[in-house]
């Protein structure tokens, strides 16, 4: 630095911070020594706030005077903590060495989380279930001393990278931690991302609260759920839209019973024979309602069809007030597993007058072998 330059900066007597990078949240005023006049110019203009710390000393002892935004002509009066530490007396009128960091105080977006791994939630209607998520989240600076202190230290500048970069892990394995507290069933995760933002906002805004920091908002972009249960949900969905599982299962059989009899050859001439009695059972039963005397007519046909092989007949289940199925041996027992078909559970198959307990049919007997009976009254 040349001579003019030294002199030039040790006469400067304005001190400001012309915020030119948005990605900046701190800066430290650059000054030849840090020697500042008394007398001089201090401007922090609106969105910004400026803190004198004592030179060098970066200690909660030593960060001095804020200033809001407004124009301050520099002096004892208006520095009464840093005109304390250094034992000033009113009427002081030496340069004197300081550092004077600028804070922007608006707000700053687009910062992103994630889940550090999956987070277990236990769900009434799924049981434990492993769901990961990911979004983005804004903050402001709520308290320049405490910044100051817990994150920038003796940096210039300290850039919304840095800060994201300290945070990132953080707020993930937090927010892994609030997941199963937000009170959202699974099911309704994906479709209340707002709900879990506004949840995952409240449960964590006081750690933000400890770095100085303001948390303003958290917005969930996605939610990751097992495939085995966004199948489910699928299949929720689409049997809700059929409505009556019993009468589209008697449609389907009755629309592959025409295609298989419309097939040319010796082939589709047995399978016509052969289904025949059971798309006569299946209109029967359909229809039997409406008109008693075919029901009747059919029932000779259905007759002489030889019964099922114990088991091998669907179920259709009554889980939380709707019919569900019909579900083979093998979704049976996988139901029994996980709780959703317990002994006191409704079912109905072909050839049932109405619906009963799983325990009351023989056939399912073994599907609850290895599960303990309810407890006895107390």
């Amino acid at each position: 630095m040349g001579l003019w330059n030294k002199l030039s900066n040790e006469f400067i007597d304005i001190v400001e911070w012309l915020d030119d990078n948005p990605n900046v949240m701190v800066h430290r005023f650059e000054r030849y020594q840090n020697e500042i006049k008394m007398g001089a110019k201090l401007t922090v203009r609106e969105g910004q706030v400026a803190v004198m710390v004592n030179e060098g000393q970066m200690g909660k002892g030593q960060v001095a005077d804020v200033f809001m935004p407004g124009m301050y002509e520099l002096s004892t009066e208006n520095m009464p903590l840093l005109s304390t530490i250094k034992g000033w007396k009113y009427g002081f009128n030496s340069p004197f060495k300081a550092e004077v960091y600028f804070f922007k105080t608006t707000r700053f977006t687009n910062l992103k989380w994630g889940t550090a791994g999956p987070a277990t939630m236990r769900d009434p209607e799924f049981g434990v279930v492993r769901v990961t998520a990911f979004g983005i989240y804004g903050l402001r600076i709520r308290d320049a001393k405490t910044v100051l202190l817990e994150l920038v230290g003796t940096q210039a500048d300290f850039t919304i990278q840095d800060i994201e970069e300290n945070l990132r892990g953080k707020i993930g394995l937090r927010i892994k931690e609030v997941m199963p507290e937000i009170g959202v069933p699974v099911i309704d995760l994906e479709s209340k991302v707002t709900v879990v933002g506004q949840r995952i906002q409240e449960k964590i805004a006081g750690d933000f609260e400890q770095y100085g920091l303001e948390l303003c908002e958290v917005q969930v972009q996605d939610i990751g759920l097992p495939e085995e249960v966004e199948k489910a949900i699928d299949q929720q969905g689409a049997m809700r839209a059929i409505g009556n599982m019993q009468q589209f299962a008697q449609y389907q059989g009755a629309q592959a019973l025409r295609d298989a009899a419309q097939n040319p050859g010796m082939a589709g001439a047995m399978m016509g024979v052969g289904v025949g009695g059971m798309l006569n059972q299946s209109m029967g039963n359909l229809f039997g309602a409406q008109n008693p005397a075919q029901a009747t007519t059919a029932a000779p046909a259905s007759a002489a069809m030889p019964p099922p092989l114990p088991g091998a007949t669907p179920y259709f289940v009554a889980i939380n007030g709707a019919q569900a199925g019909p579900f083979e041996r093998t979704a049976l027992q996988a139901q029994v597993a996980n709780g959703t078909l317990t002994r006191e559970s409704l079912v109905w198959r072909q050839g049932m007058a109405g619906w009963a307990k799983a325990c009351e049919q023989a056939d399912l007997h073994d599907l609850f072998a290895a599960m303990p009976p309810p407890l006895p009254p107390q």
